[in-house]
């Protein structure tokens, strides 16, 4: 039922982006047309959200043994880069707007942004109940509010141009809608770069997470520390403890407890923690040099 209500959104969404487009270049509004852009930036949204459900249904296999998580990372990156570079373009535009006026069709642009800001209203209603529990989707619809405030500045300057005759309106709103999408793409950007870059969780303090750990009784150092996200919600570490016991049983107890701190302080559920003994990690140190004799 969820995957239906993507597909439906993602539909209303591209017909919604055809619409204002054509109206956009008919009506000669910018405003139109950066409204239109940040409609299909939601198409892409919905089709991430979509592929990252279906391909984050398969099983690992040899070649992928994490899985297909990170394709939905991928895409949004591909998808942001591209948002960026036209709202660049469409800054440009309006910029040099400001100092060339160009007829505009008011009445146009009230139309087909009074169509848009019904449509993205009846989107983020339609995906206001899957939005709670799931991550995805909960971003498709917050950016469909967005939408819907982006649609009544187009409204505004659609009013402005027929009742006022005040063209450079239109390149004021394509500039605040530009400016609005590029502040609301770029932290997306930083953190896909980021987690495709094996980077610490941002919410993490890794200092902090080594010093939890090493105040598990029998622990005596912790060392060799991997900590990174394989996508949105999963993380995943690896390191070298070093442990006083020498029973079995106290090094399973050990390594029950700090897989515990892991998953109910920092929500890490993938760890791999290589135990050591006291005496084992010494003479490794002697090997690499550090001391003369084990």
């Amino acid at each position: 039922m969820s995957d239906r209500r993507l597909v439906f959104s993602l539909l209303l969404n591209f017909l919604l982006t055809c619409v204002e487009v054509v109206a956009g270049l008919f009506a000669g509004s910018l405003a139109l047309l950066a409204d239109a852009l940040h409609n299909f930036s939601d198409c892409g949204t919905f089709v991430i959200a979509l592929v990252a459900r279906r391909v984050g249904r398969l099983p690992s296999d040899h070649r992928r043994t994490f899985g297909y998580r990170r394709a939905e990372i991928i895409g949004a990156l591909i998808n942001l880069t591209i948002l960026t570079v036209t709202s660049l373009y469409l800054i440009y535009e309006a910029i040099s707007r400001l100092f060339t006026q160009h007829p505009i069709d008011g009445r146009v642009v009230i139309y087909a942004a009074a169509v848009a800001f019904v449509v993205n209203v009846a989107t983020a209603a339609l995906l206001h109940a899957i939005s709670r529990r799931n991550m995805n989707v909960r971003a498709a619809y917050l950016h469909n509010l967005g939408d819907s405030l982006s649609s009544l500045g187009v409204i505004v300057a659609g009013a402005a141009i027929v009742w006022f005759g005040i063209m450079w309106i239109d390149s004021v709103v394509t500039l605040v809608v530009s400016a609005y999408i590029l502040r609301q793409g770029f932290p997306d950007m930083k953190r896909s770069i980021h987690i495709l870059m094996e980077g610490a969780p941002a919410d993490v303090d890794t200092q902090a997470l080594v010093a939890e750990l090493q105040a598990v009784d029998g622990v005596v150092e912790i060392h060799h520390v991997h900590l990174w996200e394989l996508g949105e919600d999963d993380r995943a570490l690896e390191a070298h403890v070093v442990v006083q016991a020498v029973d079995h049983e106290q090094w399973a107890a050990i390594k029950r407890e700090l897989k515990s701190r892991l998953e109910s302080q920092f929500h890490i559920h993938h760890s791999t923690l290589e135990l050591e003994g006291a005496e084992e990690a010494a003479c490794s140190e002697c090997a690499s040099g550090a001391h003369h004799h084990c």
